[in-house]
């Protein structure tokens, strides 16, 4: 118990901290601050493939745990937490050195015809549910995996066992909806 006490006060600023230095630093382009930054355009590809990593490592981390391989599940959980730092990490510097793109932006002539206005429009109701389910979950997973985590180091298994149950869907659905949000606006980037 004295670990999670120990822990608490870090998991509630960690918690509140990256949604809100994300926020701020998704606004800051560093080409504004007087940086000479080339846009680092190369990275949603990798950081989609990072979320889609990041998924099988916590099917595989739920296999192993069910069948009875805890130092597996362990290693995997890690693997997983590292790989999500990792795409925040490059999620961010996309952010600070790229354009924003939009879903439904205009194609390569700057307009887009008829046909295509209506088809993006079905679609991007679509998106933005996605986008939003996405964002909202993932501030909310953020202090989930960490309680989870420390119970785990804790070794009080029977509180890591009842949060997992909400912690690991969420997580997941985090993880794939990034890789379908990449999908969906892969065709919009500049």
């Amino acid at each position: 118990m004295t670990t999670e006490k120990n822990y608490k006060l870090p998991i509630i600023l960690v918690s509140i901290l990256i949604p809100v230095v994300v926020a701020i630093l998704f606004t800051v382009k560093l080409k504004d601050l007087g940086f000479n930054v080339e846009p680092l355009s190369f990275l949603p590809p990798i950081y989609a493939t990072i979320n889609a990593i990041t998924a099988l490592l916590l099917i595989a981390a739920l296999w192993a745990i069910k069948n009875k391989k805890p130092n597996l599940h362990e290693a995997l959980m890690k693997v997983a937490i590292l790989c999500s730092l990792l795409f925040l990490v490059m999620y961010v510097a996309y952010h600070m050195t790229s354009v924003n793109t939009y879903f439904g932006d205009a194609n390569h002539n700057g307009i887009l015809e008829e046909t295509e206005k209506s088809a993006v429009g079905g679609i991007r109701m679509l998106y933005f549910f996605i986008l939003m389910s996405h964002i909202a979950l993932s501030i909310i997973v953020i202090p989930l995996v960490l309680i989870t985590y420390v119970r785990a180091l804790s070794q009080r298994f029977d509180q890591h066992r009842k949060i997992a149950k909400i912690a690991f869907p969420i997580w997941l659905y985090v993880a794939i909806t990034g890789v379908l949000v990449y999908i969906m606006i892969a065709p919009y980037y500049a």
